[in-house]
């Protein structure tokens, strides 16, 4: 009889150690995440130092209880898959790490998984669907648009030429001095606002490539908020923080909107033969319920169908590395134990 296909997958890249069990088939056995959110909101931003740590000290734990959360024995594992890069090295390190260790002693193949790559990967688990698909990445640390012409074959239609949307988000918070993340903040405090109180830039919307900018919008909100009256605190009018934020946030998915109708003719040249475009959104900001609005209208709009995750695999999530692994593994593809963490690697270099 043939064996049920298990993978084990880690994720570590970032701020949240996690570790989840996924079927060859798709069924999500285990899903364990520890967020080190209170660490790091003291320093407004997460420290590469204190992430490392916090991640040597929890990621036995987190792998053990994703393990007896799936109702499995490690020597039902039919692999690891582990993040090996992009992300803070010493994170990507501890976690690259246990999953070597884990295949070594158990005898198992060991699957290095580029993170961009789960977090696009994650929707065909999800969601079902087949290549090709068009797919916008938004994090704190990216914001692509690609054509995913299929596993490891990736066409970089647009990105940020500046800040990624993730950090502007958080920027633009913390001006306002709002808490760390920013971005729920800001999408939590836009909804009480006006939309159309401040004239914002919409950056490069006048040009037909899909690339973004997103520090021009940045800055203008700095200057903004720089002439606003304030209380005896040096603190913002709750009204005046309502208003940028739904102000801000408004000029942010009109430019999504603009670049998507852009990449969805790039795309449909790429393709002509695909009757349907789907369009599949990922990445943290893919949370955010005024983007995810945006997205789903145009999509409406535009004649294409609309993808995303579940919002609890938006954010980072071992059920995402896990998922990529089983793919990777259903086409043959495993690696050495040689192989290294790498603090940079762009989903071109999949490219076979």
């Amino acid at each position: 009889m043939k064996k049920t296909l298990y993978i084990l997958g880690i994720e570590t890249s970032c701020d949240e150690t996690a570790a989840a069990v996924v079927s060859g088939d798709g069924e999500i056995l285990s899903n364990v995440v520890l967020t080190q959110l209170d660490d790091h909101i003291p320093y407004g931003g997460v420290v590469p130092e204190i992430a490392a740590r916090a991640h040597l000290v929890h990621i036995d734990s987190i792998v053990d209880k994703a393990i007896q959360q799936s109702g499995l024995n490690y020597t039902d594992l039919s692999a690891i898959a582990s993040t090996t890069g992009p992300g803070l090295i010493g994170g990507v390190m501890v976690g690259m790490q246990m999953g070597k260790g884990l295949s070594h002693s158990l005898g198992i193949p060991f699957i290095a998984i580029n993170h961009l790559e789960a977090h696009i990967l994650t929707p065909k688990l999800t969601e079902g669907i087949d290549y090709p698909f068009l797919v916008i990445l938004m994090s704190g640390g990216h914001c692509q648009i690609l054509s995913v012409n299929k596993l490891g074959d990736y066409t970089l239609l647009g990105e940020t030429i500046d800040d990624a949307v993730g950090e502007c988000f958080d920027k633009v918070a913390k001006m306002m001095g709002l808490p760390y993340p920013g971005g729920p903040h800001v999408d939590k405090l836009a909804q009480l606002g006006d939309e159309n109180a401040f004239v914002l830039p919409r950056p490069l919307t006048q040009h037909q490539n899909c690339n973004f900018s997103f520090s021009g919008l940045k800055t203008r909100v700095r200057h903004i908020l720089a002439d606003l009256p304030r209380k005896e605190d040096g603190t913002f009018f709750d009204h005046d923080i309502h208003n940028m934020c739904a102000s801000f946030q408004k000029a942010v998915g009109d430019v999504f909107l603009n670049r998507i109708q852009n990449a969805i003719t790039h795309f449909k040249t790429l393709h002509p033969n695909v009757s349907t475009t789907p369009l599949v959104v990922a990445g943290g900001v893919a949370a955010n319920s005024h983007i995810r609005a945006i997205m789903t209208q145009s999509a409406q709009t535009l004649g294409v169908t609309f993808h995303a995750p579940p919002l609890n695999l938006c954010t980072d999530n071992g059920v995402m590395i896990a998922w990529a692994g089983v793919e990777r593994f259903k086409s043959g593809i495993t690696n050495g134990l040689d192989v290294p963490a790498k603090p940079r690697w762009p989903l071109l270099d999949l490219n076979s």
